[in-house]
C-alpha cells in the first residue's frame, strides 16, 4: 500500500511522489491519441487516488493549520483549474466523474480549511455550475456526494458562502482566470489530446454560451447567481429518490446559512420557492376528490426522504394513501426547511407557500359549495394544521385563514376575509360531518402557539370590556382597590403535589388576570372566609337541576374526574402564552370604552348559537362544540376569563356570555323535561350505554335530548374544574383541590 510505504519516505521524496503522480496525469494527455478510451482502462484514477493519499499524509504529519510542498504546489500550479477543465471536457470519458470523486474526497479529508484559497474556491465554483446539468447523468450520484460535501463546509464556515455568489456582468459570468492551467508540459510542444482538450473546455466556459441558462437552470434576470442552490434545485428533479432525498439535505443546510447576502440571493435570485411550492401544489393536485376524513386524519405521519413505498398496501389501506403520504412528506419538507431558514429567508419561503399554493389551490375547495369537496379539503387543512411547526409557516397559515386584522370586530365587517367567514359559518353548517370537522379545525388553530388566532377571533371584541353593563363600573374598581389585584380569598387553603409543578415560571408574571372573579360583594361572602372559588364552582355545578343529572348514580363521573386535565391543560397554556403580550389584570374601566356597541365576534356568536340548540344537536356536535369552548375557557386571558368564567358580571342590556347561554338551556331543559314520561330512568340509560355499561337495545325516545343534558352535565363540571383550576394557579400556596372539592361535597 502507497500510504504505508510512504511513512518511511523523507518528506521532500514525498513532494516529488506527488509531482511525479500529477505529471505521469498530463503526459497522458500528450502521449495518448485515442480520446475513446475510457478513464478506468488508464492510470488516472490510480494517480488521482495516490495524490490524495499524500496529501492526507502530508497534512497529518505536520502541525495543525501549517500546510506542506504538496498542498502549496497543488494550489500554486491551479492543479483544480486544470482537473475542472478536464472533467468539463470529460475527456477520456469518465473523467468528469473522477474529477468530482477528487474534489468531494480532498474537500473532507483534509481538515485545514482549503475553501478561502482562490485557487480553491474558484474552481469549486465552477465545478458546481456543471452539477445538475443533465438529467439522470451518469454522474449524478458523485454530482450530490460533491455539493452536500460543499455544503457542509460552508455550514461549518458560514462566511465562505460569499465566494459562491456570483455577480453576473454584462457579457455573462464572471470570466475565467486568463492564465492558463499547469498542464505539466513544455508550452513548446507540438498541440496533442491535452492542449486541444483543455482549449476546447477553456472555450466552452468562457463562451457567451455559458452566461445563458441551459433549459434545465434558473431563468432568473440577470443577477447575483447562486449556483450551489441552482446546482442542488436540479439534482431535486432525479428521477432518483435517493439523489432528490440527498438534494433536499443539501437545500436544508444552505437556507440555515445566517449571511444576509445569502438569504437575499437565495430568495431573490433562485427557484426555491417555486420548487417548494409548485411540488406542494402537484402532490395536491394528485389526491383525490373524495376521502373519508378519518383517513386523513389518521394516516401515520412520515418524516420527508422516510416514506417507505409499499403500492399493495397502501392500496389496500383505502384509495389515495401513497398520495396522501407523498404530500404530507413534502409538505413536512417546506415545514423542516422554513423553520431551520435564515429569519428573512424564512419569512420569505413562507409567504410564497401562503400565495401560491394555500390561496392560488387550497383556497377554491375551501369555498367550494359541493359537500364533498367541503368535507375532504377542510380534513386536509386539518391535518396541515397539525403538522405545521415552524413559527413562519405557522404565521403565514394563520393570516391565509383569519387575515391579518385585529382591530374591533363588527357584525358589518364578519365578511371582510371571505375564507375566515366561510370557515366560521361551515361550524353551523346544515351538514353535522363538516360542522364537526370545521370545529375540529379551529380547535387544533386553538392550540397552535400564535397569538394572533386569539386575537382575531376572539380577545379584539373583548377589549372594551363593554360587554359589562356601565353602572357595575365603581362597584368593581372599589373592589379591585380594596383587594390590591390580589383575590382576597387566597386563604385557608391546603397544598397538594397535584399542582405543586405549577411553578412561577409556568405561570404568567402576576395572578391579576383572575382578579375579576368573583365580586365579593356582602351577598356573596361568608364571615368565615372560606374560599370564594367555591361559589363559582358551584354556580357552574348547580346549573343543571337535580332532577336532570344522571352521573352520581355512575361511579368515577364526579367534578374531581376534570381537576387533572384541566390542570394539566393549563399548565401547557400558561408555558405557551407566557411569551406573548397579554394584560395580565383587566382594562381599568376609566379605560374602557363601555359606551360603543359590543359584539361578541363572528367566532363565539356561532359558537353560543350552537351552544344554545344543545339539546336539539347530534352528540358528536355537542361533544365538538363544548371541546372548543373549553379551550377557550382555560386561557389565562383576563377579559377572556371575565367573559366566559364569571356568573357573576351584570352584562349589559343585549349582551350574552357563555354562562348566560347555558342558564336559558336549562330554563328550556326544565319546561321539556316535564313532557317526557320516565325521563330520569331514560336518561340514566343513555348515559350507561354512551359509556357502554349498556348494550345497545330498544330504541329510547327523545334520544338526542337525552344526550344532549348528559352533555351538558359534563361540560358545566368541566366549566367548573377550570375555574377551580385557574383560581389556584393564582394564588401563591398550593391549596388540595380533591380534598377541597370532596369536603364541600361532603358539607353539601
Amino acid at each position: 500500500c502507497f500510504s504505508e510505504i510512504s511513512l518511511l519516505i523523507p518528506k521532500q521524496m514525498m513532494c516529488k511522489d506527488f509531482v511525479y503522480h500529477w505529471k505521469a496525469i498530463t503526459h497522458y494527455y500528450i502521449e495518448t491519441s485515442d480520446d475513446k478510451a475510457p478513464v478506468t482502462d488508464t492510470n488516472i484514477p490510480s494517480h488521482l487516488e495516490q495524490m490524495l493519499d499524500i496529501l492526507t499524509q502530508e497534512e497529518r504529519e505536520r502541525e495543525s493549520g501549517e500546510t506542506g510542498p504538496c498542498m502549496e504546489y497543488l494550489l500554486h500550479h491551479k492543479i483544480l483549474e486544470t482537473l475542472y477543465t478536464l472533467g468539463k471536457a470529460d475527456c477520456p470519458p469518465g473523467m468528469k466523474q473522477q474529477v468530482l470523486s477528487f474534489y468531494t474526497k480532498l474537500l473532507g479529508r483534509i481538515r485545514q480549511p482549503l475553501l478561502p484559497h482562490i485557487n480553491v474556491h474558484r474552481p469549486v465554483q465552477k465545478l458546481i455550475r456543471l452539477c445538475g446539468e443533465v438529467l439522470a447523468a451518469p454522474t449524478e450520484n458523485e454530482e450530490i456526494q460533491f455539493l452536500c460535501t460543499v455544503c457542509a463546509k460552508l455550514k461549518q464556515d458560514p462566511y465562505l458562502v460569499n465566494f459562491f455568489l456570483e455577480v453576473n456582468s454584462g457579457a455573462g459570468l464572471v470570466k475565467e482566470d486568463p492564465c492558463s492551467p499547469d498542464t505539466g508540459q513544455n508550452q513548446n510542444q507540438t498541440p496533442s489530446l491535452v492542449t486541444s482538450t483543455l482549449e476546447a473546455a477553456a472555450c466552452q466556459a468562457t463562451s457567451p454560451g455559458e452566461a445563458s441558462p441551459s433549459p434545465v437552470h434558473s431563468t432568473l434576470p440577470n443577477n447575483d447567481n447562486y449556483n450551489l442552490v441552482s446546482s442542488l434545485l436540479n439534482l431535486t428533479k432525479s428521477p432518483d429518490g435517493r439523489i432528490v432525498v440527498k438534494a433536499c439535505e443539501g437545500l436544508m443546510l444552505v437556507v440555515s446559512l445566517p449571511e444576509p447576502a445569502a438569504a437575499k440571493c437565495l430568495t431573490e435570485n433562485t427557484e426555491l420557492s417555486q420548487l417548494l411550492t409548485d411540488r406542494l401544489a402537484q402532490f395536491y393536485r394528485a389526491l383525490p376528490q373524495s376521502m373519508d376524513p378519518l383517513d386523513i386524519e389518521t394516516v401515520e405521519s412520515v418524516n420527508w426522504g422516510l416514506d417507505v413505498y409499499n403500492l399493495k398496501e397502501d392500496a389496500a389501506a383505502f384509495a389515495g394513501k401513497r398520495a396522501l403520504i407523498s404530500f404530507l412528506s413534502w409538505l413536512d419538507y417546506c415545514d423542516q426547511l422554513i423553520k431551520e431558514a435564515q429569519k428573512t429567508a424564512a419569512a420569505v419561503l413562507a409567504r410564497a407557500v401562503r400565495e401560491r399554493f394555500f390561496v392560488a389551490v387550497m383556497e377554491p375547495q375551501l369555498m367550494q359549495t359541493s359537500e364533498v369537496g367541503i368535507l375532504t379539503s377542510t380534513a386536509l387543512l386539518n391535518r396541515i394544521i397539525r403538522q405545521v411547526t415552524s413559527e413562519a409557516l405557522l404565521q403565514e397559515t394563520v393570516y391565509f385563514l383569519l387575515g391579518e386584522e385585529t382591530g374591533p370586530e363588527t357584525l358589518a365587517g364578519i365578511t371582510q376575509h371571505p375564507l375566515r367567514h366561510r370557515l366560521i359559518e361551515h361550524c353551523d353548517h346544515l351538514s353535522d360531518e363538516i360542522s364537526i370537522m370545521t370545529l375540529r379545525l379551529f380547535e387544533h388553530l386553538l392550540q397552535k402557539p400564535c397569538q394572533h388566532i386569539l386575537q382575531n377571533l376572539v380577545l379584539r371584541c373583548l377589549e372594551e370590556r363593554n360587554y359589562i353593563e356601565n353602572k357595575q363600573q365603581e362597584e368593581r374598581e372599589e373592589r379591585e382597590h380594596m383587594e390590591n389585584g390580589q383575590p382576597h380569598d387566597a386563604v385557608d387553603l391546603e397544598e397538594d403535589p397535584l399542582f405543586s409543578d405549577l411553578s412561577p415560571d409556568n405561570r404568567l408574571s402576576s395572578p391579576d388576570w383572575l382578579s375579576c372573579s368573583p365580586p365579593p360583594s356582602t351577598e356573596h361572602t361568608k364571615p368565615d372566609g372560606k374560599t370564594e372559588v367555591h361559589k363559582i364552582v358551584n354556580s357552574f355545578l348547580c346549573l343543571v337541576p337535580d332532577e336532570a343529572k344522571s352521573s352520581y348514580q355512575v361511579e368515577g363521573t364526579g367534578y374531581d374526574t376534570y381537576l387533572r386535565d384541566a390542570h394539566r391543560q393549563f399548565r401547557d397554556y400558561c408555558g405557551v402564552c407566557q411569551r406573548w403580550d397579554w394584560r395580565s389584570s383587566p382594562k381599568s374601566f376609566e379605560k374602557c370604552n363601555l359606551d360603543s356597541p359590543f359584539f361578541e365576534g363572528h367566532f363565539l356568536k356561532v359558537l353560543f348559537d350552537r351552544m344554545g340548540r344543545i339539546l336539539d344537536q347530534p352528540y358528536d356536535v355537542n361533544l365538538q362544540v363544548t371541546s372548543v369552548l373549553s379551550k377557550l375557557s382555560l386561557l389565562p386571558h383576563a377579559h377572556l376569563h371575565e367573559y366566559l368564567l364569571d356568573p357573576y358580571i351584570n352584562l349589559a342590556p343585549g349582551c350574552r356570555s357563555l354562562f348566560s347561554v347555558i342558564v336559558r338551556v336549562v330554563g328550556d331543559l326544565m319546561l321539556r323535561t316535564h313532557h317526557i314520561p320516565e325521563f330520569t330512568p331514560k336518561l340514566l340509560l343513555v348515559r350507561k350505554r354512551l359509556l357502554g355499561l349498556e348494550p345497545e337495545g330498544m330504541s329510547v325516545d327523545h334520544v338526542t335530548l337525552l344526550e344532549g343534558v348528559i352533555v351538558l352535565e359534563e361540560f358545566c363540571k368541566e366549566l367548573a374544574a377550570i375555574a377551580f383550576v385557574k383560581f389556584h394557579a393564582s394564588v401563591s400556596t398550593s391549596p388540595d383541590p380533591l380534598a377541597t372539592v370532596h369536603r364541600k361535597q361532603t358539607d353539601e
